[in-house]
This record gives structure tokens, sequence and C-alpha cells, in this order.
């Protein structure tokens, strides 16, 4: 079932990214239209994309969170990834805008007006940026979201982007004409490489793709510390979502009555989800003499 709290926290995540992207919108189309500066017009279609990816990713989580039901017995989580993929291929569109811009300004440079404007609008954006990725850091960082993680990935390169921003305008206004544009180029390049990122993340798990390594290897430890339990084989694990889906067979003495079995696989599905609270375990009892067999 999910945590209710971790529910809440996505939701409001989603509506603050949502909010923040709206109103980098219209600040930067205000100043982009004033100063006719491309490296704004670039941070201009980095934040109707960033919007875009936003609503995309509030419709993907509150899909995410329904309950599992007939249809979907492990529940909707992997919409987050989907939601993943759709802001990826938003980003890859605005790094190639981007760049296409940057080289078009390049090759024909034009003077910029109101960099002043421009200026006050891009530490705007930095300090709404950078309070809007702290608390999707929190947010993350409490539920595990496959969706929150790829909004704050692409939100973390808004800071790389605005900073960006910021220096080619202030290197502007001291004659450095040309590095309005120079930084548009490398910013599309950057964002180009954030959205291969968030692709990579959504694949594995739409791919069913393991936990990592040393995750896998503290449940075995934890399952097999529970006094009666023998071993420990095949080990699976999955994400969707918030949630980790963890599937092992135990080893246990062949004589042991139902009873016992069923009482030391309820011990191994808490020793494991009290580590891992996002864990679904679902266990499974062999004899010994049958696994060594």
């Amino acid at each position: 079932m999910q945590n209710p709290q971790h529910a809440r926290l996505m939701r409001l995540a989603t509506r603050a990214a949502l909010t923040v992207a709206l109103t980098l919108v219209l600040a930067k189309a205000i100043a982009w239209w004033l100063s006719g500066s491309v490296s704004l017009l670039a941070g201009l279609t980095d934040s109707l994309l960033d919007s875009a990816a936003s609503l995309i990713n509030l419709i993907a989580v509150h899909f995410a969170l329904r309950p599992a039901d007939e249809d979907h017995r492990y529940g909707h989580g992997k919409a987050e990834a989907l939601a993943g993929l759709g802001q990826a291929l938003f980003i890859g569109v605005s790094a190639i805008l981007i760049g296409l811009q940057g080289i078009e300004r390049l090759q024909s440079p034009q003077p910029l007006q109101a960099e002043g404007l421009g200026i006050a609008v891009m530490l705007l954006s930095l300090a709404l940026t950078a309070a809007l990725l702290i608390f999707q850091r929190k947010v993350v960082r409490e539920t595990g979201s496959t969706a929150i993680h790829a909004d704050s990935l692409h939100y973390r390169s808004d800071i790389l982007l605005n900073s960006s921003i910021l220096l080619a305008l202030l290197l502007t206004r001291f004659g450095w004409q040309q590095m309005d544009a120079l930084f548009a180029i490398g910013i599309a390049f950057y964002i180009f490489w954030s959205a291969i990122s968030i692709v990579r993340g959504a694949i594995g798990v739409l791919m069913d793709e393991e936990l990592p390594g040393e995750t896998t290897q503290h449940m075995y430890t934890l399952a097999t510390s529970v006094p009666g339990v023998l071993g420990a084989h095949d080990l699976r694990t999955r994400i969707s979502g918030t949630r980790w889906f963890v599937q092992l067979h135990l080893e246990l003495p062949g004589e042991m009555s139902l009873s016992q079995a069923h009482a030391h696989c309820v011990e191994v599905e808490k020793a494991i989800h009290e580590h891992y609270p996002r864990a679904e375990v679902l266990v499974h009892a062999d004899p010994q003499e049958v696994v060594r067999h």
C-alpha cells in the first residue's frame, strides 16, 4: 500500500515544479522580448519544455499513486518511468533547439538590449530553481520516486543553464558579444546529456533492472540471520515507482512443520522490510534436502 505521507510529498513536488516553471516562463519571456538575447531565448525554450514536462510528471504521478487493481496487481508505479521518458524527449528537443539558435546567432551576432533586466530575471530563476531542488531532494530521499528524481535532474541542469546565461549576459555587457551564442551552444550539449541520463534510469525501471548488488547482498544477510533459516537463494528484485518488489527462497529443515515454516517466512519479510520500508517481500520456503539435490 502506498505511504500517504509519500503520496502527499510527491503531489506537492509536482505542483511546485509546475508553478516554478510557469513563473520562469513569464519572467524569461519578458526579459527575452526586451533584450533579444539568444541565451535568454534558450532559457525561455527550456522553461517552456520544463512546464510541459512537469505537467506530464504531475499527471503521471497522479496515475502512479493509484492503488493496485485487478488488472495491475503490482500497482501503477511504472507510470513514473514512462513520465521520465517523456521528460527526456522534451529535454532532448530543447537541447537541439537551443543549439540551433546558438549557431544561428553566432553566425549573425546582434547587440543586446536591457541586459540589466535579463540579469535580474536570471537571479530570480536561480533562486526559485535552487529552492525547488532542495525540496525535490527531500522528496526523493524520503520516497525514492523515479519521476521526481527525473524532474530534479533536469531542474539541476537548469541551475547550470541559468548560471551560464547570467555569465553570458554579464560578459556581453562588457563587450564580449559572441559569448551569448557560445554559452547557448554549450548549454545545449549539457542538457542533451541530462536527457540521456534520464532515459537510462527510466529504461532500467521498465526493464525490471535489479537493485544494486550491495543491496541484494544485504537482503541475503538479513534473511539468513533469522534464527532457524539455513540459507537463501533465488533472490529477485525490481522497482515500480516508489516500491521495491523482492522475492526469495528460504532453505529450512525438512522436518519443520508448515506453521513453523510460515512463521520463519514472516520473520524474514519483517527483517527485510524494517531495513527497506519500500520493499514488498514475497518468501517461498524450501526443504533444505530438496535444495541440495
